[in-house]
């Protein structure tokens, strides 16, 4: 069974990639998303690079309870390094297509995470749920994304 995509796109002008099945927490996979959604690709790569040597932390604004401690100058805020880290790979493969097909000055326009299905570890104790989580990513064109604002003013 093939992956749909949660969103339509042109093939000329925008590039995609996806991970399927990643060992990433679902919950935290959100937040991180959040965050660089809508971010220049280059920035959005920066900003995760810093989150992976801890200079700056991921805002969680729907998944902070439970203890979430606070971060200067964002509130509640965590250092999800695994999970910034396997995103940070889908954006180079996206990044990788983009330059395939010719494309400059990318913008992160949607970046999506779903829950996949649970896998289970079987231990010493027992067995448990794994965390897992699929990433998708589209990519576009700074001029496209500044000609569809245009006309959805109109």
């Amino acid at each position: 069974m093939a992956f749909k995509y949660s969103q339509a796109y042109e093939k000329e002008s925008k590039a995609r990639a996806i991970g399927i099945a990643l060992p990433i927490s679902f919950k935290k996979s959100v937040e991180v998303c959040n965050m660089i959604r809508g971010m220049d690709l280059d920035k959005g790569v920066a900003v995760l690079e810093n989150v992976i040597k801890e200079k700056s932390a991921v805002p969680f604004k729907r998944f902070a309870k439970g203890g979430t401690g606070h971060k200067k100058g964002i509130g509640p805020g965590r250092y999800p390094v695994k999970t910034c880290i396997e995103i940070l790979k889908i954006l180079n493969s996206a990044r990788a297509n983009a330059e395939q097909k010719g494309l400059s000055n990318l913008v992160i326009k949607n970046i999506v995470t779903q829950q996949a299905p649970k896998a289970w570890h079987y231990g010493r104790l027992g067995r448990r749920e794994q965390k897992r989580a699929h990433v998708e990513v589209l990519l576009d064109s700074k001029k496209h994304v500044k000609k569809e604002k245009s006309e959805v003013k109109k």
